[in-house]
C-alpha cells in the first residue's frame, strides 16, 4: 500500500454524515424525495447518507465526469442518465466533491430541464479554491484545501474508492 495521509478518518465522516441525513429528514418530511447519486465517486457517501435519512425514498443514478487521472478535462461527458422520470419530485443530487464545479452545474442545468419540484445538492466534500463556475451546494459534509483526496468512495485512476477514511495520496 503506497503512503496515505489521513484527511479526514472514519469516525468524524460518519458523525457528518449522520448529521446531514438528520437535517434532510426535518426538511423534507412529506416531499416525494430522489436521491440522485452523481457516479462513480459518490456511491459510498451515497449509501451512507440513504440510510442516514430517515424518510420513504427512492434512488436513481446519473453518471459524469470531466477526470482523467488527477486533471480535470474540461469536458463533461455523460456516461449513465436517470432511468425514472423525476418531474414534480424533490430531488437531492449526491456528488462526492465540488471541484471546479463544472461537472456540476452542468448536472444541475440538465436535471432541472426535467420538471423536479426542486433540486437540493449535497457533496461530501467541496474544494473552493478551485472553483470556475459556483455552485450552491445545500448539504455539505466538509470543506478542505486544495488536495488531491482519495478513498470514501473518490479515487486515484479507480483505486483506493475502498478506503473508510479520505486520505491524501503521498507522491
Amino acid at each position: 500500500m503506497p503512503d496515505i495521509d489521513t484527511l479526514i478518518d472514519a469516525e468524524t465522516i460518519a458523525q457528518r454524515v449522520k448529521e446531514l441525513g438528520a437535517q434532510i429528514t426535518k426538511e423534507h418530511a412529506g416531499e416525494e424525495l430522489v436521491l440522485v447519486p452523481v457516479l462513480n465517486g459518490s456511491f459510498v457517501f451515497a449509501a451512507d447518507l440513504a440510510r442516514a435519512i430517515d424518510l420513504p425514498l427512492s434512488i436513481d443514478f446519473f453518471g459524469c465526469r470531466s477526470y482523467e487521472g488527477t486533471s480535470s478535462t474540461g469536458v463533461v461527458q455523460t456516461t449513465l442518465d436517470l432511468s425514472h422520470s423525476i418531474e414534480g419530485k424533490v430531488v437531492i443530487v449526491v456528488e462526492d466533491i465540488v471541484d471546479t464545479g463544472l461537472t456540476m452545474a452542468y448536472m444541475l442545468d440538465n436535471l432541472r430541464t426535467r420538471r423536479p419540484a426542486k433540486v437540493h445538492l449535497a457533496s461530501l466534500l467541496s474544494k473552493p479554491a478551485r472553483r470556475k463556475i459556483e455552485v450552491d451546494i445545500d448539504y455539505l459534509g466538509f470543506e478542505i484545501e486544495d488536495v488531491f483526496v482519495i478513498g470514501y468512495g473518490l479515487d486515484f485512476d479507480e483505486l483506493y474508492r475502498n478506503l473508510p477514511y479520505l486520505g491524501v495520496l503521498r507522491t
